[in-house]
């Protein structure tokens, strides 16, 4: 029985998987429906694409979706190299998330361990998938958190293409997809107010771009030419698919937002209508196991949920976390300037980035910097105003 909780998990399963790999032969398609149809792009994986079933009993859904990413990992490794070893692949992998540590993660290389490789990617692995307290879990119900995983195996395949990891490629992707998400709401007919709130913290999700903005996007001003392969385009269409999905029905309008996808990718009409069969499939016979879609109106829940959850956060750490405000002179600045005027959005900008520099020195706060924190960002600076002194607000009245 493997514990991805305990060290050493990594080797252990490729010792007991020595012959269970599929060879996909090249084959990005069938991969990409093996996956799917696991659960995995939905963030809530229920098998591994092996070719003998392998157990998943007793394993927590963080455990199981550690399991879930080192196998997609592995096997795109073997769709793009010829002769894939283990070896290579640890190695390359390595690699790989060094790359986006150096540019996005600096704050975690601290907190690795030096060991071997194996230890150190099961660290990785860790700050990716878990938090403190399995914050993420708990609070975005897996839509925002381990569906956006995906993105991860994209990006390696593109690193295994090019021998290296473009900036670029990680931010179109990224914005891309939040984009497209943000306009799959917009779209809806009956919008309620928790939906509007939603757009707003998928907009405020940026990780490689975190202090972009988007403003009024369209489908028209997103290019998807610079996406090479099906199974990008085919995510796209998925994560879509379960935006619209929170409630439980496909409107005119969502389905001629989806053909469109279809056009503008240049994707088949058959892909389309398998995307929505698993989608439809996967709901239908694991509903009850997925917290998302276990609530008579789940977008509500899920900001419930999160302010909640957020808001213990803020209070639990208030008194370092008004310390380290009131030693940023621009940041009482620009904070104090909001709450008389639409702040600039560069201003806006900065007051992102020195709060995001703050959570950087608090451990408890680095989840904001984690794959999914932006979502929290707009929350904390709600709460801000109630943790600065009442001498301050009162300044801010006059």
């Amino acid at each position: 029985m493997i514990n991805p909780s305990a060290n050493g998990w990594i080797d252990k399963f490729f010792q007991e998987n020595k012959t269970n790999f599929i060879d996909y032969n090249h084959q990005y398609d069938s991969f990409y429906f093996d996956i799917r149809k696991s659960g995995f792009v939905y963030g809530h994986t229920l098998t591994l694409n092996l070719k003998e079933p392998f157990s998943l009993e007793g394993l927590s859904n963080d455990e199981v979706t550690k399991l879930a990413l080192l196998n997609a990992l592995y096997s795109i490794y073997r769709i793009a190299k010829k002769e894939p070893t283990k070896e290579a692949f640890l190695k390359t992998v390595e690699q790989f998330y060094n790359t986006i540590l150096l540019d996005n993660y600096a704050f975690l290389k601290a907190f690795l361990p030096s060991g071997s490789t194996t230890s150190k990617l099961e660290s990785i692995f860790a700050n990716r998938i878990q938090t403190n307290d399995n914050f993420f879990s708990k609070s975005f119900s897996h839509i925002l958190t381990n569906a956006l995983l995906f993105i991860d195996v994209l990006a390696f395949n593109s690193f295994l293409e090019n021998n290296t990891l473009s900036p670029k490629y990680l931010k179109d992707l990224e914005l891309t997809c939040i984009k497209i998400i943000t306009l799959a709401f917009h779209i809806k007919t009956n919008k309620s107010k928790y939906d509007v709130h939603l757009v707003k913290l998928f907009e405020n999700s940026i990780r490689y771009t975190k202090f972009a903005t988007i403003e009024h996007p369209t489908l028209n001003n997103i290019n998807f030419d610079h996406f090479k392969y099906d199974i990008e385009k085919l995510y796209l269409l998925d994560v879509t698919e379960m935006a619209i999905w929170s409630d439980a029905t496909l409107e005119y309008t969502e389905l001629e937002f989806l053909n469109d996808i279809i056009r503008k990718t240049k994707l088949s009409d058959d892909k389309l209508h398998e995307s929505l069969s698993t989608i439809n499939w996967f709901i239908s016979n694991y509903k009850n196991e997925i917290p998302y879609f276990n609530y008579s109106h789940p977008v509500k829940h899920f900001y419930d949920q999160t302010n909640r959850t957020v808001t213990k956060l803020i209070t639990r750490n208030k008194k370092r976390l008004t310390k380290e405000i009131k030693e940023s002179k621009e940041l009482m600045y620009l904070l104090a300037k909001s709450t008389n005027k639409e702040l600039s959005a560069e201003e806006k900008k900065k007051v992102k980035k020195q709060l995001l520099d703050i959570c950087k020195t608090i451990p408890s706060l680095t989840i904001f910097l984690l794959p999914g924190g932006g979502i929290l960002l707009p929350i904390l600076i709600k709460y801000i105003p109630q943790l600065l002194p009442s001498a301050f607000n009162e300044n801010l009245d006059d």
